[in-house]
């Protein structure tokens, strides 16, 4: 039987940590880990997703400031935003929420933030760090899944990884990390020629490419763990960027979706807020 990697319950659990660490934070300096989150325009998933880390954030006891702009907000005037809460000595962790409207400068507004603050992990500078093997705040969903890997002692040193996405924020991360691990990495992506012959080398597949089901089950090699990182709603629930039905059958380990990659990807935010503000509270 395929082993499944249970991300809602792996975040139930670190959540559990997160609270006991939160309590002493707050017995020891007084003040309370502050996540700011930042959503600008009215996107009814961005909305929804802002709320999921808020409600994450008063599950262990820490507090959210909420920062809502107008869908009219320029680059000038959010980077004014950013700015201010940087210099927040009470805000530990930022979030800007993705996308932001098509007239804002997103990556400049992405590197704007602090990165003693960088807790999603999508600054050009806190990239480049991780990649390098030095401190910073990895990216939220790879790291997640890193931790998923970790948790369930999957090995990674010297596995054939093919990543299937090359996003800023997801595949390109997601590559780095596991090449720190010491896997060897392959890198998929729209204009990848053979698709299906790559993916069958892989001993651990990530599917991050944004596309229902695009990897089929077929193309995965028997034995291999398969990470599925998306999610696109379907009349009763979702599926994700690969074919999971009867997974079991071929993988020795997969991610379910949803309850899989999803949960992981709030609580690491939340975990790495905790610590952003362990260092800065002492």
């Amino acid at each position: 039987m395929a082993l499944v990697l249970d991300g809602r319950a792996l975040a139930t659990q670190i959540e559990a940590d997160l609270l006991v660490r939160v309590e002493a934070l707050k017995a020891k300096s007084g003040r309370t880990p502050i996540l700011a989150t930042i959503l600008v325009g009215d996107d009814g998933a961005s909305a929804t997703y802002v709320r999921m880390k808020g409600n994450a954030c008063r599950r262990v006891g820490m507090d959210s400031l909420k920062v809502e702009l107008p869908k009219e907000t320029t680059t000038e005037q959010l980077l004014a935003e950013i700015e201010k809460l940087n210099a927040n000595p009470d805000v530990h962790g930022i979030l800007l929420q993705h996308p932001v409207p098509e007239q804002i400068d997103e990556r400049a507004c992405f590197d704007a933030i602090s990165l003693e603050k960088d807790v999603d992990g999508v600054t050009c500078l806190g990239f480049g760090r991780m990649a390098m093997g030095e401190s910073a705040y990895g990216s939220a969903t790879p790291a997640g899944i890193m931790t998923i890997l970790q948790e369930n002692k999957i090995e990674i040193a010297g596995k054939h990884a093919v990543v299937v996405g090359r996003s800023a924020i997801l595949g390109k991360p997601m590559a780095m990390m596991l090449l720190q691990a010491n896997a060897t990495v392959t890198i998929c992506h729209s204009r990848t020629q053979n698709l299906p012959e790559l993916v069958k080398q892989a001993d651990i597949i990530v599917g991050a490419v944004g596309k229902a089901e695009l990897i089929q089950k077929d193309w995965i090699k028997q034995g291999a763990v398969v990470v599925d990182a998306g999610f696109h709603p379907r009349d009763g629930g979702g599926v994700g960027d690969i074919q999971l039905v009867g997974i079991e059958d071929v993988a020795s380990a997969y991610t379910p979706v949803p309850g899989g990659v999803g949960p992981m990807t709030i609580t690491t935010l939340i975990r790495q807020t905790v610590e952003a503000a362990e260092k800065a509270l002492g």
